[in-house]
């Protein structure tokens, strides 16, 4: 995967740990010199000493080419404005983190997965949505436990399927359980004949967290 991270402090620096990690192609996007050189000694990735907010600069990034986008200013304003780009290049997974709550809907109309107050924990917040663009909000449980949100697709597998009968494909994984499903603005808490529709927003607890087998069962053609 193609990763571009704007911003190299304590959100961006965990964010590009995390990737580098996993051996993605990591662009990063840095205008603090001293930040800069850091995590071009530190992280196998290619850095760009410069201010994100220019199209050339974002261009030289490759936003053109990327699968994600990943920005994390202090400013809200320039999160925006990359982000933009990114809608304009049509990079499939845009993040951003942002300073301000009264701004969360100027980047949900863009469709941006937003988390709010950056700290090292949110870049791994930010990371996940990333790996996981299905998944909407999430939160650990103990020890690599994890309850989330997730919408069924129109083609997913699972759909008019009951509780039973997606069990018996096998589609949801052991020590998976279905906590709620939200259909028309309605709460229903799911039994074994409960069955699942296109659009609903489904709770999710999962032991061993939210994994590629589980969010392939509700978003996958």
């Amino acid at each position: 995967m193609y990763i571009i991270v704007v911003g190299a402090g304590r959100t961006g620096s965990k964010v590009i740990e995390l990737a580098t990690q996993d051996d993605h192609e990591v662009v990063v996007v840095e205008r603090n010199q001293e930040l800069a050189e850091e995590v071009s000694t530190t992280y196998d990735c290619m850095v760009i000493n410069a201010d994100a907010a220019s199209k050339e600069i974002m261009l030289e990034a490759g936003i053109q080419e990327a699968d994600a986008l990943i920005s994390t200013a202090e400013n809200d304003s320039v999160n925006l404005m990359i982000q933009m780009l990114g809608k304009q290049y049509g990079v499939e997974t845009l993040v951003s983190s942002i300073n301000d709550p009264q701004h969360m809907e100027l980047f949900g109309d863009l469709g941006v997965n937003i988390v709010e107050s950056p700290h090292e924990l949110n870049g791994q917040y930010l990371y996940r949505a990333v790996q996981r663009p299905a998944i909407q909000d999430s939160m650990q449980v103990g020890a690599g436990g994890e309850i989330f949100e997730l919408t069924v697709d129109e083609d997913a597998p699972i759909v008019g399927l009951s509780l039973i009968d997606a069990d018996a494909d096998g589609l949801l994984p052991e020590e998976t359980v279905i906590v709620a499903i939200v259909r028309d603005d309605e709460l229903h808490i799911p039994r074994g004949e409960s069955n699942f529709q296109a659009g609903d927003t489904v709770t999710i607890f999962a032991k061993d967290g939210g994994n590629g087998r589980i969010t392939d069962a509700f978003t996958r053609s």
